[in-house]
């Protein structure tokens, strides 16, 4: 289900677990990888050296995905290079599209020197604005991605967003015969649960279609950025499926949408799906 892989990368990416991840995922569903770095142009890049003018970041993008394409040589992935400039999240949305990737695969957390990887960071950034699926995982120590998954956990809250990413999963779950686990949460902790029965039926009844039987539901009380990351952690889930906006739209991506928070806090790797426009 993914042909083709798209690796951005920077100084800080070349011997993280999230390029082995990559090539776990590239091995199984024998895909091709683009490591990829965008020379900035916010900053100020260009130098003399010898008397000649040169582009220092470009070069430092060379360098880096030579390296990181390094790594993937020794463990046997095919990929292909390349350095582009531009504002890097835009970039790497509208480069992923234009060649109609299957999949972006970013690290969350880089250098605290780095303070694009931060709050609000590029990766973000990506999972905001990417019509493209977006696997993103932790840079810290003691998370332990692992892959082929064999349990995923699908938040849904009805949406129609939520119902396309869980379907993804869905898919996911299929070809790698891992169980699901799927949640919804009533924020309201005296609220009502039959929304949230309905929208667990509803990725239930997709399961059905694609052969998963290995369900398991879960309806809980609560704020959902923290029952996700709890859910995730009682079950020992090895990645979440999530979409980029739910139920409560716009407003909730501008305060920093209940998949940011995900991709920051969850220890697992995250894979977001944005609505199909």
């Amino acid at each position: 289900m993914y042909d083709d892989i798209l690796l951005p990368v920077d100084e800080s990416t070349e011997s993280t677990a999230v390029v082995h991840h990559a090539a776990e995922i590239a091995h199984w569903a024998d895909a091709t990888v683009r490591v990829l770095n965008v020379a900035d142009t916010g900053r100020d890049s260009v130098t003399v050296v010898e008397a000649d003018v040169v582009d220092t970041l470009v070069r430092e993008g060379d360098t880096v995905v030579a390296e990181v394409g390094s790594t993937l040589d020794t463990l046997g992935v095919e990929y292909t290079t390349d350095v582009v400039q531009g504002d890097p999240a835009p970039t790497i949305v509208e480069y992923a599209e234009r060649y109609e990737y299957d999949l972006i695969v970013m690290p969350t957390h880089a250098r605290q020197s780095l303070s694009r990887y931060l709050l609000g960071s590029v990766t973000e950034k990506v999972v905001r604005l990417s019509p493209v699926p977006v696997l993103t995982a932790r840079m810290l120590e003691g998370d332990d991605l692992q892959f082929p998954y064999e349990s995923i956990l699908l938040p849904t809250d009805g949406s129609d967003t939520a119902l396309r990413a869980a379907e993804h999963g869905l898919d996911l779950a299929a070809a790698l015969d891992a169980q699901v686990h799927v949640l919804s949460v009533v924020e309201d902790e005296r609220g009502p649960e039959e929304a949230a029965t309905e929208a667990i039926d509803a990725v239930v009844s997709a399961a059905d279609e694609r052969g998963v039987t290995a369900i398991h539901r879960h309806v809980e009380h609560g704020n959902p950025d923290e029952l996700i990351e709890l859910v995730a952690d009682a079950h020992d889930v090895d990645a979440v499926v999530m979409g980029t906006t739910g139920r409560r739209g716009v407003d909730r991506v501008l305060m920093g949408s209940v998949a940011e928070k995900a991709v920051r806090s969850v220890s697992v790797p995250v894979i977001t799906v944005r609505k199909e426009s």
